[in-house]
Order: C-alpha cells, then sequence, then structure tokens
C-alpha cells in the first residue's frame, strides 16, 4: 500500500448505521495546512463520501474484492463503519459540499466503542486480545482503512492525517494505537527484504508482543539479518509502514495474506510513550501544530 492501512469485513445493516449516527460526535477542526483541514465525519453524507473514496483506491485502484451490494453502490463499506469515527482530510479550494471535498479518510476505533461492538478488526488476523488483556489499565485505539486519492498523495496530507490521529488520540486520552499496515499482493516472499527487516528490528517483544492468529500465521523471517541491506529494505517498504517505525512503532509477529484485498499485512503497534521527542515536539504536546 501506498497510503494504506487496509482492513475490512461484511456489509453493515441500515438500523446499525442510523443508531450509531444519533452516537456520533460532531468533532472540530483537528488540523489546517493550507486549502487542506481534517476533521471527524459530521453526517452519514460524508461517511458516504468517504467510503466512495475508499472504493476508488481500494477497488477501482488496488482490485480489491468486496461484497454484491457494495460494489454495486461503489462503496468500501463493512460491519465496523457503523461504529467508527471517520477521520477525513477536506481540500477546502474544491467547490461544492464537503462531501465533494473529501480526498482522504482514516477510520478510528476507540477502545471502549470496539468493546461494546463486537471488537477490532485486526482481531480477525492478530491476537490483539492478548495483547490488551497485557495492558487492562490501558486505552486502545484501532487505525484503519487509511487512503488518500493519487492527486493527493503528498507530505502535507500524510502529515494533516497524522495530525487528526494525533489530536484525537490526545483527546479520548488513548494510550496506544495498532492497525494493519498493508504490503501489496499475496506472495510474502515478493516482500522477503522489508518482512526480514521488520522481523529482525521492529517486532514487538515483551509486554507489547503479539502474533498472527496460528492459522493465518506467515513467516516474516525470510532472510538471514546478515544479508540484510537496512537501506534498500526501507526502500522496499510501503511509506506509511515506513512513517510508523519513524514514530517508534512496533510490528507484531508473523504477516497475514488477505486474499479479498490482494495484500500482506502485518500489524502495527504504537504506544503513544514509544512516540519520539521530536515527533511529539513537531505536532504539539497539545496537538496544537497545526490546528489554526
Amino acid at each position: 500500500m501506498s497510503i494504506e492501512l487496509l482492513d475490512r469485513v461484511s456489509l453493515v445493516d441500515g438500523a446499525a448505521q442510523s443508531n450509531s449516527a444519533a452516537a456520533r460526535p460532531s468533532e472540530g477542526l483537528l488540523g489546517r495546512i493550507g486549502n487542506l483541514e481534517t476533521r471527524i465525519a459530521r453526517n452519514e453524507r460524508e461517511i458516504d463520501a468517504a467510503q466512495a473514496v475508499r472504493y476508488r483506491v481500494f477497488i477501482e485502484e488496488m482490485g480489491a474484492q468486496i461484497a454484491p451490494d457494495a460494489a454495486r453502490r461503489k462503496r468500501d463499506i463493512d460491519a465496523w463503519d457503523s461504529v467508527c469515527d471517520h477521520l477525513l482530510v477536506l481540500d477546502r479550494s474544491v467547490e461544492g459540499d464537503p462531501e465533494d471535498q473529501i480526498v482522504g479518510t482514516y477510520r478510528l476505533l476507540r477502545h471502549d466503542v470496539a468493546r461494546n461492538h463486537g471488537g477490532f478488526y485486526s482481531a480477525t488476523e492478530f491476537d490483539v486480545e492478548t495483547l490488551m488483556a497485557r495492558h487492562p489499565e490501558k486505552r486502545f485505539m484501532e487505525l484503519g482503512r487509511s487512503c488518500v486519492l493519487p492527486d493527493y498523495r503528498t507530505k502535507r496530507t500524510v502529515e494533516l492525517l497524522w495530525q487528526g490521529c494525533w489530536a484525537y488520540a490526545l483527546m479520548h486520552r488513548v494510550d496506544a494505537m495498532f492497525g494493519c499496515g498493508s504490503f501489496p499482493g499475496i506472495r510474502p516472499e515478493e516482500h522477503a527484504l522489508a518482512l526480514s527487516f521488520l522481523y529482525h528490528h521492529a517486532v514487538a517483544r515483551g509486554e507489547w508482543a503479539v502474533r498472527a492468529l496460528p492459522e493465518l500465521y506467515r513467516e516474516m523471517d525470510l532472510m538471514p539479518v546478515e544479508a540484510i541491506n537496512p537501506r534498500r529494505a526501507l526502500a522496499a517498504m510501503p511509506p506509511l509502514i515506513k512513517g510508523y517505525l519513524r514514530l517508534g512503532a512496533m510490528i507484531g509477529e508473523g504477516a497475514v495474506v488477505d486474499h479479498a484485498f490482494n495484500t500482506t499485512d502485518a500489524l502495527i503497534v504504537l504506544p503513544i510513550s514509544s512516540i519520539s521527542d521530536r515527533y511529539r515536539n513537531y505536532y504539539g504536546a497539545d496537538a496544537g501544530r497545526f490546528a489554526s
């Protein structure tokens, strides 16, 4: 993936969507750079527009397989959409309604919400329940369905997406974030260099250790450590995964092949306490770096 944290499942029913709309908070502006701004979706129309952006990226561009009804509607929809908050990046220079201005999106699911609505998506691939049980006092947040339209895949768009996640995490007193980071294709061996680098240099250990589910587990240790050129490994890595590593993220052990989305997934784990001071200072301890 070039700008994606991919995740997925089945269609949501209309009743669940309408129930969630009443409960979804109307968050204010979380960041702005030039004509771009980021905030939480305020209504079902904006969520529908975000799903249309996801369809353009995941299905039309990347060839993911989705349910027939969603394909007919040209929307990427799953069961988590109704309970997540949807972070948006909007280009305010585009004429039209806010729905016409959405150029990027991220899906955010807090621990307390997931607990009341069937859990996290990542739990369908990785043993995140064991990880969370090890930290009963911590608040977790799952990041998913991140995508940006091709013309907006720039540094400032990615900065705004992260600014929005950071501001949201501070607002809800989140202690750790996680989500599936994806490599294109369903053959892990095609990414032997990058996956092996992650295994030898970034796999979470001790209290943050987490593994792919046994029935889905695929080896990441595909090359001996002495054969790995770190510079080439990082160059071969999806930009979003590389960006999380810079922030201080760790990687779960074992990859998972997702045939429907034509990806090989790794789990990203990012405790807030692990984020380097460099990035804390850049985005602001109060998330105010791009808020005005």
